[in-house]
């Protein structure tokens, strides 16, 4: 039996495949981006050596597949923002809960915001049929009983279908600048949790996440009582956990606490052990050592700085006018930096 090839052998022939390729289709090699896909295609050719099931490489593959396709189809919106809504698909179109549904999609695309749904029935055809189909993208699911994508996204460009829900789940989430959760059933707190544990671990960037409710409903009102009472009492969350979501029952302000998280702050990049947010504006000296003596608990030196973009950020040079905020964040308290973001766009 032939020894096995060596991982680094399959990364050299890897890279040489995709230069080929690129070469053959009139392009080069666009340096890091050509490194990672060799990466992937010496990952792909491992599972052959280590003998991986079929059902395993068909796993890979459907995932890589999908998404891929869903990459290219976002990346033609990079610059809009999105609203990512969850809710029952269970809800009929004559519940109080579909109007809102439907209401708020309206107000959120007045405000240049994209909506992005399950492409489903219920919460999901509600939020589309207020945003209309040029502002929706519908991220629908293969089910055993096959779920029809509703009208206002069915056979439009932006609607994706997944086989699986955890792939799904990546573009909720990452192409998200905001999550709304209406009242629904087990998916619905599931994805609850999942938007709020990427948020709270820092596995994606900071989101306003919204819980948004019927005027006097208690779904949501009831919930915060069961996470204060249940976590909060027991310390199984920290007090600052709870600045990571809002809870109300007015469209308006949910729109608002949508609107606002962008009123001065942009976005976020780790740079090595550097935090870097980037801002819609320069801020005043005076906010700037606020910032520092007020959350110094979460830096390191308790030291902010405000300059222009860096070396690194190359890559995005459509914002590299904007000015940044660095700091040595401790990467864990991120309930305290929302508390920070919201202070920066109160007082910037």
């Amino acid at each position: 039996m032939a020894a096995p090839i060596p991982s680094r052998e399959i990364a050299k022939h890897a890279r040489g495949l995709v230069s080929t390729l690129v070469a053959g289709n009139g392009g080069r090699p666009p340096g890091r981006e050509s490194e990672l896909v060799s990466e992937a295609v010496g990952t792909c050719v491992k599972l052959l050596r280590d003998r991986a099931s079929v059902g395993d490489i068909r796993i890979l593959n459907t995932a890589l597949k999908e998404l891929r396709y869903a990459f290219k189809v976002f990346s033609h919106y990079r610059g809009v923002r999105k609203v990512t809504t969850f809710g029952s698909a269970r809800i009929r179109t004559n519940d109080a809960t579909y109007r809102l549904a439907r209401d708020f999609a309206r107000e959120i695309v007045k405000a240049n915001f994209m909506i992005i749904t399950g492409a489903g029935g219920g919460i999901m055809r509600a939020c589309q049929e207020g945003a209309g189909r040029e502002r929706s993208f519908g991220i629908n699911i293969r089910l055993a009983s096959e779920q029809q994508a509703n009208e206002f996204i069915e056979r439009d460009a932006k609607l994706m279908t997944f086989k699986y829900f955890f792939t799904r789940k990546v573009l909720f989430i990452k192409e998200a600048h905001g999550v709304v959760l209406f009242p629904g059933g087990f998916g619905t707190l599931d994805e609850a949790y999942e938007a709020l544990t990427l948020v709270q671990t820092g596995k994606t960037v900071p989101t306003p996440v919204v819980c948004l409710d019927v005027p006097g409903g208690t779904y949501w009102k009831t919930w915060q009582r069961y996470v204060k009472d249940h976590l909060l009492r027991r310390h199984l969350i920290s007090n600052e956990d709870l600045s990571l979501f809002c809870v109300t029952d007015d469209i308006g302000g949910a729109v608002r606490e949508l609107t606002t998280f962008y009123r001065v702050y942009h976005s976020m990049r780790a740079v090595g052990r550097k935090t870097v947010i980037r801002i819609g504006r320069p801020i005043t000296r005076e906010l700037l050592m606020r910032l520092g003596a007020e959350f110094a608990d979460i830096l390191h030196g308790g030291v902010i700085t405000q300059g222009g973009a860096l070396p690194c950020e190359a890559d995005e040079p459509e914002i590299a006018h904007m000015p940044r905020l660095v700091m040595n964040f401790n990467r864990k308290s991120y309930g305290r930096l929302r508390q920070m973001i919201d202070v920066l766009n109160r007082e910037g």
